[in-house]
């Protein structure tokens, strides 16, 4: 028999939302930290969907989990983020058919504002929090701003979904299993500006640009990636969910346990000043992570196409941080 730990506090918000659907059973299912983890749930809501998550709830505990500990519920921040280990801020408005980023920064920054408030005064010093609520990069910048007494290094925000496309594309163009692609890379924002960065990445070990065409790279691979998000809202109606709580999960699983020799992975993390990217915007890079911290991949060989992706992002980036400045807080 495997012996238990100490239950660690994981706070989810949104929890009453379709993407949590998919990413609470995972969690409690002993998905996220493996089968010796016990873990006590945080699920923050607003007032008018707490009956919705009740239901989830006895859901929850009608699947037996032995890994779950506790369930808590609140429409509370302050009470909902009480000495949480690990945040997952995924509760935001979704982004639908026609809506702009700009229109969805506007409604979701102060939320994150007040989450990231709470935080700083309840949550666990060494505290992990993984923004997913769209606009995910300004999102991020608007909670550390907020929570000026925990380090900006416990903030990320998540191009883990668009990481995780790139990596299937290029593995179903090579014929080969997602498992035989490393150093895949995602800069920039988690917009139709990101950049998915094949010239690093490696097939079965051989670099990748020399298995595939150029061509190919810059017509189909790369917008593919940037509008995957939009293409699956057209068809479905809805953003995507399933694949969004598998990324969560693989970001902060990989973000505690390490990446594993030979690879890193993309995370959108505060940069000060890495790769020529103007410093205190939340930017997606290649990181390697080891004993719960990140490190960001340096002196990698930027192309002049590359650079020029990498401006258009950063620049879609100052604007977003334009739009939200009455809500960063002077340093």
């Amino acid at each position: 028999m495997i012996p238990m730990k100490t239950p660690v506090r994981i706070a989810v918000t949104g929890a009453a939302g379709q993407i949590n659907y998919s990413l609470l059973f995972r969690i409690a299912s002993g998905e996220l930290f493996g089968p010796d983890q016990p873990i006590i749930l945080h699920l923050l809501e607003i007032p008018q969907a707490m009956q919705h998550l009740q239901a989830i709830v006895m859901e929850l505990e009608d699947c037996a989990y032995p890994l779950l500990f506790a369930i808590q519920l609140s429409d509370d921040p302050n009470e909902a983020f009480r000495d949480v280990d690990y945040a997952f801020l995924i509760g935001a408005r979704p982004r639908g058919p026609g809506m702009k980023r700009a229109d969805l920064l506007d409604a979701n920054a102060q939320i994150f504002a007040t989450q990231a408030q709470a935080l700083n005064q309840y949550a666990h010093r060494n505290v992990k929090v993984l923004v997913c609520g769209n606009p995910a990069n300004t999102n991020c910048l608007v909670a550390i701003a907020n929570a000026p007494d925990l380090n900006p290094g416990n903030f990320s925000a998540m191009t883990r979904l668009d990481h995780n496309r790139a990596i299937s594309m290029l593995a179903k163009q090579c014929g080969v299993l997602t498992s035989d692609i490393k150093c895949m890379t995602v800069w920039g924002n988690h917009s139709c500006t990101q950049y998915p960065d094949v010239y690093h990445a490696k097939v079965k070990g051989k670099p990748a640009i020399q298995l595939i065409d150029e061509q190919w790279v810059t017509e189909t691979f790369i917008p593919t990636i940037q509008f995957r998000g939009a293409e699956i809202i057209k068809i479905r109606g809805q953003s995507s969910a399933a694949s969004a709580a598998n990324a969560a999960i693989d970001h902060m699983r990989t973000w505690v346990n390490g990446t594993g020799h030979g690879d890193w992975v993309s995370m959108a993390v505060q940069t000060d000043g890495h790769y020529g990217i103007s410093k205190g915007l939340v930017f997606s890079y290649p990181v390697i992570c080891q004993n719960g911290d990140y490190e960001i991949v340096q002196n990698l060989e930027i192309n002049k196409i590359s650079r020029q992706r990498l401006k258009q992002s950063e620049k879609e980036l100052l604007e977003e941080r334009k739009q939200v400045k009455n809500l960063l807080l002077p340093s």
